[in-house]
């Protein structure tokens, strides 16, 4: 594999003039309401009452696959609330659709019923090229298999998306520096992701979804291709970036990554079985310092 190119290399000035010149020319967004939304900078648009405390809220949210004839609903009328700067956990066993929810919430995938809003604005109407301009804006993801482009430097798949959030390409190094520097990865910026261990490009991939300062960090599984050394990294930089007022909506199925969050949402069957605050002992129990008390 040949070495990505350093600065001034993957992202030059022209490079980055065709690519916003490409987004320019990508299909307007005809929804009702989508042009407030996603205007950057602007006022955020006037909650519905029932809406007002939360950052992110879905009503009756659904998801089905068909195959073959068969319908699968792997989400069934899911109601969850993330209020800004809050840390919930997404729990379950394999198959109960905690993956799935995520990226419905994230736009990867459409819903096929029900409600999301999102900064007091109704979002799962919103076009193909309104999603993708929303989650630029308001939205972070860190995958399990970090999904970082091989053929850039560390420094380019973190100024990637704050570029094409629309910051200057001073900006953008500004930022990649700030996070390199506070996940300790500063001397690996012109290095390709291949060449860092598995911790290293989570840290990466956490970088990278920062970079835009998104309003809505969503996370699934991070910690679930680590070590546990690389687990326990991982999970302080989750700390600290809630610590810091970051709302996270996270999915895991390790306790001790749930243990960091403000409340847990276990799903079974694609339905929200429990949705509980984090209780969190003064001393360690059995040598672990919190404790899920999930109360129904």
């Amino acid at each position: 594999m040949s070495e990505p190119k350093g600065r001034g290399g993957a992202w030059t000035e022209e490079r980055l003039r065709r690519g916003k010149a490409s987004s320019q020319g990508a299909p307007e967004a005809s929804e009702h309401g989508e042009k407030a939304l996603l205007a950057p900078g602007g006022t955020t648009p006037p909650y519905p009452p029932e809406a007002s405390p939360w950052l992110l809220k879905t009503r009756g949210l659904a998801k089905v696959y068909r195959s073959d004839g068969v319908a699968v609903e792997a989400v069934r009328g899911v109601d969850i609330e993330v209020g800004i700067g809050e840390f919930v956990a997404i729990m379950g066993p394999s198959g109960s659709g905690k993956s799935t929810l995520l990226h419905v919430v994230g736009g990867l995938e459409p819903a096929s019923r029900g409600q999301i809003w999102l900064r007091g604005q109704r979002v799962d109407q919103l076009s193909t090229a309104g999603w993708a301009l929303l989650r630029r804006r308001h939205i972070g993801f860190v995958f399990q298999f970090f999904n970082l482009l091989s053929n850039m430097t560390v420094a380019d798949n973190i100024e990637l998306p704050a570029l094409l959030a629309g910051a200057t390409v001073r900006q953008a190094r500004k930022r990649r520096e700030e996070l390199l520097a506070e996940l300790g990865l500063t001397e690996k910026a012109s290095a390709a992701p291949a060449r860092l261990s598995g911790g290293e490009q989570q840290r990466v991939a956490l970088a990278r979804a920062l970079a835009n300062e998104p309003s809505l960090l969503l996370a699934d599984e991070p910690t679930g291709n680590l070590d546990s050394t690389n687990t326990r990294d991982v999970l302080r930089l989750l700390r600290r970036t809630h610590d810091n007022g970051q709302a996270i909506l996270l999915v895991t199925h390790d306790a001790r990554v749930a243990s960091l969050a403000d409340r847990v949402i276990s799903l079974f069957d694609g339905m929200v079985a429990d949705d509980a605050p984090v209780v969190r002992l003064p001393r360690p129990v059995n040598g672990l310092r919190d404790v899920l008390e999930l109360k129904g």
